[in-house]
């Protein structure tokens, strides 16, 4: 895997909730913590678009150390995904966040996959 530049955290912090972003290879990865609900959403989707304002060559949500994901989440990538086209891709691997995509039908469409080097290697 390449080598993970400084992490540098947005602005967006609500109640411990945080959106870590960062580039890896030309491609943006924005990374919430604990829940995304309607109240953290909006936080989500801030971060997302300052990290699509460097032109990056793609964008992987890594929801890696979320623990709750709602729908209000599922709306902000489904826009993201409108937005950034194929070279768009989600980590998400447990209860917590990949058996919500795959039960409303999100997963394929979204490209969810394990772990970021997969989502890394599989991004056009």
């Amino acid at each position: 895997m390449a080598e993970r530049p400084n992490d540098e955290p947005s602005d967006a912090v609500r109640d411990g909730f945080t959106v870590n972003h960062h580039v890896i290879d030309g491609v943006a990865v924005v990374a919430p913590n604990r829940e995304v609900d309607m109240l953290t959403a909006p936080l989500l989707s801030e971060a997302i678009a300052a990290a699509l304002a460097g032109s990056p060559r793609g964008l992987i949500v890594d929801l890696s150390d979320v623990t709750f994901f709602a729908s209000a989440g599922m709306t902000v990538l489904v826009k993201a995904k409108e937005q950034v086209g194929d070279a768009f891709a989600v980590v998400a691997d447990g209860p917590a966040t990949s058996r919500p995509l795959t039960l409303v039908g999100l997963d394929d469409l979204l490209s969810v996959r394990p772990t970021l080097e997969d989502a890394l290697r599989d991004l056009p």
